[in-house]
């Protein structure tokens, strides 16, 4: 293994929920910032790889009839309104410019934490992995929620990449990076965690 692999042997970059539901304006879970940090998320997946950072593509997929959906959202997967990224759909795929590698892990949540109910935390176990970087939307939502987990599983060290995470307004954005930062969270812009070493 190269020196420049050895260095990133114990991180992993997740990448959450860049799917159309959730990035395209119309869909019907659409995050307002989304759309404008897909080159940043695609940029953090090149570097990643080149560096030999495991991707793992984490998105939410569930039924179609909504039996795995969380009981507030339940009336979204009524028979006359389209199914939020249910597996199959248009919606669930990720947005163009994104794709998954075969040697890539892609991990079906169905709540908001990555961890929530699924094998992740194993996984990670088994590949070595005590870092993580974290990109995606949304940041009140699915990004907190797996990095205050994160950090209760005492990874290393977790990073939110500040311009490659986003949320509905960049007032929200900040407010909670701002709370992740103070439980020992780092925050770096793209171009930051691109000269980063760690």
């Amino acid at each position: 293994m190269a020196a420049a692999e050895l260095k990133w042997k114990s991180t992993a970059l997740l990448v959450i929920d860049m799917q159309k539901d959730f990035i395209l304006p119309g869909g019907p879970m659409h995050v307002r910032g989304g759309e404008a940090i897909v080159p940043n998320v695609i940029k953090a997946v090149d570097v990643a790889r080149s560096r030999g950072i495991p991707v793992i593509w984490v998105v939410r997929e569930h039924d179609p009839l909504g039996r795995d959906v969380e009981l507030f959202r339940r009336h979204l997967y009524s028979a006359d309104k389209p199914k939020p990224t249910s597996k199959g759909n248009i919606g669930a795929e990720l947005v163009d410019g994104l794709v998954i590698k075969d040697d890539e892990y892609k991990l079906v949540k169905t709540r908001f934490s990555a961890f929530f109910n699924t094998h992740l935390h194993l996984y990670l176990q088994g590949l070595g992995i005590n870092k993580l970087v974290i990109t995606g939307v949304q940041t009140p939502n699915c990004i907190r929620q797996t990095v205050f987990d994160a950090v209760a599983l005492d990874y290393h060290k977790v990073t939110v990449i500040f311009d490659a995470t986003a949320a509905a307004t960049p007032d929200i954005h900040l407010a909670n990076v701002l709370d992740m930062t103070n439980i020992g969270v780092a925050t770096p812009t793209l171009e930051e965690w691109c000269k980063s070493d760690e």
